[in-house]
């Protein structure tokens, strides 16, 4: 086997242009297999965190029906029982009740659809970092009396400023239509355009004076000490409480459940694609090699080696070859992702807004892992054996005594 190695190795680089090409190749494509891949990770996992950290959380309670209904009157009724179940719960970090009203909201200049977020702002900064994305103003001011929390967009959309008067209009408990005026306290950037333009946050207490003379809640927004534990709270608290629904965050957001499941698989069809096209370039390369050999083939067929150890040799020459081109290109491609997932990778040049449309941010911090890297070395490997298999077969049928007389 050592002989056959080093026979393999040195007939690589008898053409060193050639195999340089695939080489090349190999790296190139390798190099952007990985890329697109870690970019992706970093994609799925921004905004994973963006909607754990900033909204959704690692659990949420409901009235059952309040998700497909969006009611006003649909209301958590259990609320302090859940509370102290909550508070005395090891598992919970923190927990954060909200009020949600659908709406409009309305300034001198113009009048936009809007989501009604009602918090209670100390719970909220306990729970959820999204007064991190403050821009300008002060997170609902206690110095003001029915402040509202904006998004950019919708100020750039309403043409208002920090301290001028707003509408909020929207439904109480009884179904009527009623309206109640909040001063602009400031206003906030989350780098998710549809978000950023339809969303507004008020104090639980002021919605709670105009729907029902005093504070209900639609939700129950909770954070655990582990993500992990989120099936097993969600099943107590379903199993001890009547009229609620608890949900993990994978069961509200179906985009998260296809996303954390699929993030396992693409990168591998991602490389499957690219190597599929590297098979045909060492194909090519491999049944060159092999009619410029016909007379060396023979001739150990002739003395002796027998024809196992020729196809040895020629898979040998593939899998060398190709991991070879393999080995730079993973270098190459740890090195890029290296750097970037410290740095970030701006996408602005490339359409950086349009992320936002989408709910990404712009910088991306790409990531593979080391089990992408176990999974690429393999298909590598595979994709090398299976193209030298055609070469290896097509040097067999050769017949020592007819190539040695010509």
């Amino acid at each position: 086997m050592k002989m056959l190695l080093s026979i393999a190795w040195r007939n690589i680089w008898r053409h060193p242009g050639r195999s340089g090409v695939l080489i090349g190749s190999i790296v190139a494509g390798l190099w952007a297999g990985i890329m697109v891949s870690s970019w992706g990770n970093g994609l799925i996992d921004q905004r994973m965190n963006n909607v754990i950290n900033e909204e959704l959380t690692h659990a949420q309670i409901h009235h059952p029906e309040f998700l497909t209904e969006r009611e006003p009157r649909m209301f958590i009724e259990p609320f302090d029982e859940i509370t102290s179940f909550l508070e005395s719960d090891s598992r919970v970090k923190s927990f954060s009740p909200r009020t949600l009203l659908d709406g409009m909201v309305q300034s001198s200049a113009t009048t936009s659809g809007a989501r009604i977020i009602g918090i209670d702002k100390n719970r909220e900064r306990e729970t959820t970092i999204f007064h991190q994305n403050l821009v300008q103003g002060e997170y609902l001011s206690d110095d003001v009396r029915h402040p509202v929390f904006i998004g950019e967009k919708l100020q750039n959309k309403l043409n208002v400023e920090i301290g001028e008067r707003i509408v909020l209009t929207f439904q109480n408990l009884e179904n009527e239509i009623t309206s109640g005026a909040f001063i602009v306290s400031g206003i906030f950037r989350t780098g998710q355009t549809i978000y950023d333009e339809q969303t507004v946050y008020v104090k639980n207490e002021d919605l709670g004076e105009l729907i029902a003379d005093q504070p209900v809640y639609h939700e129950i927004a909770m954070m655990l000490h582990d993500s992990e534990l989120s099936d097993q709270i969600v099943s107590d608290l379903n199993r001890e409480f009547n009229n609620i629904s608890a949900e993990t965050w994978l069961e509200l957001s179906p985009e998260m459940r296809y996303m954390t499941q699929f993030s396992g698989t693409y990168m591998v069809y991602i490389m499957i694609v690219i190597l599929f096209a590297l098979a045909f370039g060492i194909l090519n390369t491999m049944t060159m090699a092999i009619f410029e050999r016909t007379k060396e083939l023979g001739m150990l067929m002739a003395i002796g080696m027998n024809k196992v150890r020729i196809f040895v040799m020629i898979m040998l020459e593939s899998v060398m070859l190709t991991l070879t081109g393999a080995a730079f290109g993973m270098f190459v491609g740890y090195l890029t992702v290296n750097y970037f997932n410290k740095n970030g990778l701006d996408l602005t040049a490339v359409g950086g807004d349009s992320f936002e449309i989408w709910g990404y941010g712009a910088l991306v911090y790409p990531y593979v892992t080391p089990q992408e890297y176990f999974y690429v070395t393999l298909l590598v490997i595979a994709t090398a054996m299976l193209a030298a298999v055609y070469p290896a077969l097509k040097a067999l049928k050769l017949v020592p005594g007819e190539v040695v007389r010509d």
